[in-house]
């Protein structure tokens, strides 16, 4: 069956916003976070007397400062205190460029935080058991490296990573061959806090997908899909699965045709790997639907399903669905677009 995705917009209006149930009061839960911009720190140092200025960056930045140069960098650790200074120096000025941008995009990152912020009173409403992190730290890596990270004591935010799609960088073929255009399109200060609650819920609830049927893992996307969108209440929809604007429109324009796709073609109880990674996980594009559509349609459609299923049940809260058993959401949504 092949559909082609033709965009027309028919009016809808729902689905440009994560507009949801009416969001908690999570006014009285208190979040301490501590910002830190590491990427100030280091590409202001002097280059005089380098060496010692960087031991001392690194060494107020007790966990994250190793980790950056070791694991971020790539630094190896047999290496004198000289030479690996010698590296970072390598670093900071193939990176000026991106710095300078970061200092322009991000002169202000108070947005950023705050936006953090209240998505972790939510996280502490609907899951106590989340560990707190005390330090939200900024840093630029390099481009084909580490991102978005959540360490044992901090949010790490990695700006080289979202400094807006049209940046000239993201066009070069080195990022494009790590990071294809329907990624990197992705690559705006608006994704930050999504990246970061995307962490906390893989922190809270590992992936385990091995063996899972398509309908399953279809069912356990859509519901990280839905915590997300009760984290992030006034955040964008088409933001919270990574499409377009306009490919969100079209896919919920087209939400039968997409059903279909699956169901006529006997995929849903299918545990074919060769079939399952055609709809879940990142792509450009679903083959079927035509160049327009997006990836990751079932990840979509297993949102659905947990829309469903959470408006038939009102009162499970989101650890208890994210517990619950993907065969029986199926069934008690008794979700037909």
């Amino acid at each position: 069956m092949r559909l082609v995705f033709v965009f027309i917009l028919m009016g809808y209006t729902f689905f440009s916003c994560n507009n949801g149930d009416k969001a908690p009061d999570v006014s009285g839960i208190k979040v301490e976070l501590k910002s830190m911009r590491f990427e100030k720190d280091l590409f202001s140092l002097d280059t005089a007397g380098f060496t010692v200025k960087l031991d001392k960056l690194l060494a107020a930045y007790p966990s994250f400062g190793e980790n950056f140069l070791a694991t971020i960098l790539n630094a190896d650790p047999k290496w004198s205190a000289d030479s690996a200074a010698n590296y970072v120096l390598g670093f900071t000025s193939a990176y000026k460029q991106v710095y300078d941008t970061v200092q322009v995009v991000f002169r202000d990152f108070d947005p950023y935080e705050k936006e953090i912020k209240k998505a972790l009173q939510y996280v502490k409403y609907y899951f106590p058991q989340f560990k707190d992190r005390s330090q939200l730290i900024t840093y630029i890596g390099p481009m084909d490296g580490y991102g978005d990270i959540l360490s044992d004591d901090a949010i790490i935010i990695g700006l080289q990573h979202h400094l807006g799609k049209n940046f000239s960088l993201y066009k070069s073929r080195f990022v494009q061959e790590t990071y294809p255009e329907y990624i990197s399109n992705r690559f705006e200060p608006d994704y930050i806090a999504v990246n970061c609650m995307k962490n906390i819920l893989n922190e809270l609830y590992p992936e385990k997908y091995d063996d899972l049927r398509l309908i399953q893992q279809m069912i356990e996307k859509g519901k990280r899909l839905y915590v997300l969108s009760r984290l992030l209440p006034n955040k964008e929809e088409y933001k919270l699965i990574g499409y377009t604007n306009d490919q969100l429109k079209a896919v919920y324009g087209h939400e039968r045709a997409v059903w279909d796709l699956f169901v006529q073609n006997n995929f849903l109880q299918t545990i074919d790997h060769n079939i399952i990674k055609n709809y879940i996980g990142e792509g450009p594009k679903t083959q079927e639907l035509g160049e327009a559509s997006p990836g990751n349609i079932g990840s979509f459609a297993g949102w659905q399903i947990v829309k469903k299923y959470m408006q038939k049940n009102p009162n499970t809260g989101l650890a208890d669905l994210m517990k619950a058993d993907a065969e029986t959401i199926f069934h008690q949504a008794k979700y037909k677009p």
